[in-house]
């Protein structure tokens, strides 16, 4: 679709201040936009704030693939589970849950895959030109990625995931080491680590600091940034867009797992559904010197600041829900079994946020039936690693009103 029906903005308002919302806005600066975004709670307050940290654009993989229909129904329902889906009667959530089982399948999985490729290609020359932009946060290098297994069995199927992964013509460079080899390198690993893999040329980032610094360079080439606003009306009219009482020329939509509640109305209709992950910071022996990895479990460990950052779950729920404890419990059982020297049970920071997923996997990135109104989410777990990306074609596709070949895929009106 392209919006060559109406002029390019002078003013494009922004709706959600996180990631994908304030990259899209720092885009849209260098194509010489004037930016608000407009954030009804704080910057960086959503999901943004508490997730691993990974920018891991090699494995970036649509979430509805075949091996999560092995878990089962009986697991599934386990507050113990990586994936928790509580009983549930809401209609929109089981429609949900149907259309990402569909979707669950080899065929679908690579047909996603080739969207998300070239938003992978380029998700880490993004956070370049953000750094070379004057945006003073730093990527840190992943080396290494350590994704540990207790067995060699047990690494199969992320093995095998990476053949899917080079099959569809994306790279993954990453070598197989035992457990000594390891713990050698990292010696948070516990002597349960019976083997690893791991990932060449990954990066992480601190995502709060790394957000905070993304919308100082934002204020600091002039943009406006509001927060505490609530949830405000928007309305299109012949001449802009009204975003409560105020005018703009053109509206982003990034409001993370509220974005089809926002977008509904401008012909979006992909289900958003909240995948709620959960995360604590501790105090380790050991700070490793990269990400960590317990596929098995679905654990992820990111080094934040002094101390350990373990996030992980998948739990599909209503994006209010409060917070359960006994995810937070599963979270520690899981990686209590093979980190060493964890502090567990003295955490900071307990945090759960609402991922934003779609039930093909893929994000919703681009124009809508409306010329003046645009979208940017649903990106589920890679919403830190593909946000700056999805920013930058989104602010080509705002200013010259057609779609880049890489936003094909994720066309929100799909």
């Amino acid at each position: 679709m392209t919006t060559d029906r109406v002029p390019a903005p002078d003013h494009v308002a922004v709706l959600g201040a996180g990631m994908v919302g304030l990259s899209t806005a720092w885009f849209l600066q260098e194509r010489g936009v004037q930016v608000t975004v407009i954030e009804k709670s704080a910057v960086a307050a959503g999901s943004s704030w508490g997730n691993a940290g990974w920018l891991t654009p090699s494995i970036a993989v649509p979430l509805a693939e075949p091996s999560v229909l092995r878990y089962g129904l009986r697991a599934v329902l386990s507050p113990k589970s990586p994936v928790y889906v509580p009983l549930t009667t809401d209609p929109r959530l089981l429609r949900f849950l149907a259309q990402f089982a569909l979707h669950c399948t080899q065929r679908h999985w690579q047909r996603s895959m080739q969207a998300l490729i070239p938003l992978n290609n380029g998700a880490l020359d993004a956070f370049d030109q953000l750094e070379r932009g004057g945006v003073e946060a730093r990527t840190m290098a992943a080396n290494p990625f350590t994704a540990a297994f207790r067995t060699a069995e047990d690494s199969q199927a992320l093995l095998q995931e990476f053949e899917h992964i080079e099959a569809s013509g994306q790279r993954v460079a990453f070598d197989v080491v035992d457990g000594d080899v390891a713990r050698k390198d990292e010696p948070a690993l516990s002597e349960e680590v019976g083997t690893a893999i791991r990932i060449r040329d990954e990066r992480f980032i601190n995502p709060p600091a790394f957000v905070a610094a993304l919308a100082a360079s934002v204020r600091a080439r002039g943009g406006t940034i509001i927060e505490d606003a609530g949830d405000r009306a928007v309305t299109t009219t012949p001449t802009g867009v009204l975003v409560g009482d105020d005018r703009y020329d053109a509206v982003v939509l990034a409001t993370g797992a509220w974005l089809d509640r926002d977008a509904r109305q401008y012909g979006v209709r992909r289900i958003i559904q909240a995948g709620r992950g959960y995360s604590f910071t501790v105090d380790i022996d050991e700070l490793p010197r990269g990400p960590v990895y317990f596929p098995t479990q679905r654990v992820a460990c990111t080094p934040v600041g002094d101390r350990l950052r373990i996030a992980g779950m998948m739990e599909f729920r209503d994006v209010g829900a409060p917070r359960d404890p006994r995810r937070i419990d599963a979270l520690v059982e899981q990686a209590g079994q093979l980190l060493a020297g964890a502090h567990l049970d003295e955490r900071h920071d307990e945090w759960v946020g609402a991922r934003p997923c779609t039930a093909d996997g893929l994000p919703l990135v681009g124009a809508t039936r409306d010329p003046r109104v645009f979208v940017a989410g649903g990106h589920g777990m890679w919403g830190i690693t593909l946000g700056p990306v999805t920013g930058r074609l989104l602010a080509e596709q705002v200013v010259t009103g057609r779609t880049p070949d890489a936003l094909r895929g994720v066309d929100p009106l799909r």
